[in-house]
């Protein structure tokens, strides 16, 4: 069966993208050990106060920020949106202080806002981030198995090195742009997981149908393979992501305080998983089947 390239060769040009996901990889591997994550509450000890209010406080930023000075408690990051007030402190709130807080803001702003105190204590925050990552690697561990079951261990290989990649690049772009990791943020990772698994799953599966008809006598068959394989899927991939993107901007740009992060880290994850679903995933995978040892014909017998 004879396989015509598209315009576009993805196996041709592997090497650039390979090149450009090295370089982004370093790029996060420096910005992480300069900078290090942006923990919220959820992992590190601290208290977090989210107000429900009746009207909306947007335009008197700069008023809450000088009633919160007052109150003298410690450094604080907050976050004013049209319907809910965020309020992280970097020390645990004693009860009195709670208290006081929400009935100094109650009295100067919102007499019928509504507020809930999550505190976190040291021991929690190290609980929750060792059992964060044990919820990625688990995830990760289960994705090799299903591959190496379903398909073959290259496949697993390549499949796991993208959805590392996804996973990186996103945890890079939040250290960057100093954004707060929380709990949902660790749940937004674990979606793009299964995102990008399952664009990568669908281009594997038409590789290896493709090769159960086609006759490959030459490495450059198998390219030509999986590069017609990636064009076959393309609809299908930009559509599927496409669906889900708009889904997640109208969420960020709609949708409450508390799940922007959530949903920005889903737009990030989306675009690295197609990226990495065509332009690392499959190519990689060409790349172990190349070294792989060709089958030698069983020795034949010799009359003696």
């Amino acid at each position: 069966m004879h396989y015509n390239l598209r315009k576009f060769d993805f196996i041709k040009l592997s090497r650039y993208f390979f090149l450009f996901s090295i370089a982004i990889t370093v790029l996060g591997v420096i910005t992480l050990a300069a900078l290090g994550m942006n923990y919220g509450v959820d992992f590190r000890a601290g208290s977090s106060m989210d107000l429900a209010v009746q009207k909306n406080l947007q335009d008197q930023k700069e008023e809450i920020q000088s009633f919160l000075d007052e109150q003298n408690l410690g450094r604080y990051t907050l976050t004013v949106g049209a319907e809910r007030v965020s309020i992280r402190f970097d020390d645990i709130l004693t009860d009195q202080e709670e208290q006081q807080l929400k009935q100094g803001f109650a009295d100067t702003f919102d007499p019928k806002a509504s507020a809930e105190v999550y505190t976190v204590d040291v021991q929690m925050a190290r609980e929750l981030q060792t059992n964060a990552m044990m919820a990625v690697a688990l995830a990760s561990v289960g994705i090799i198995i299903y591959v190496s079951i379903r398909f073959e261990w290259r496949f697993a290989v390549a499949a796991i090195v993208a959805l590392l990649h996804d996973a990186f690049i996103v945890i890079s772009l939040f250290s960057i742009l100093r954004l707060e990791v929380n709990l949902p943020f660790i749940v937004a990772v674990l979606t793009i997981i299964g995102y990008s698994i399952n664009d990568t799953i669908v281009i594997f599966d038409r590789i290896r149908e493709n090769m159960r008809f086609a006759k490959l006598k030459s490495k450059e068959d198998i390219a030509a393979l999986v590069n017609e394989s990636i064009w076959q899927t393309m609809t299908r991939s930009i559509n599927t992501v496409a669906t889900v993107f708009v889904t997640a901007l109208c969420v960020f740009l709609f949708g409450g305080e508390s799940i922007k992060l959530f949903s920005l880290a889903i737009l990030f994850g989306l675009v690295s998983g197609a990226y990495s679903s065509i332009f690392i995933a499959s190519p990689l995978w060409l790349v172990l089947k190349n070294k792989q040892k060709p089958k030698t014909p069983a020795n034949t017998q010799t009359a003696g």
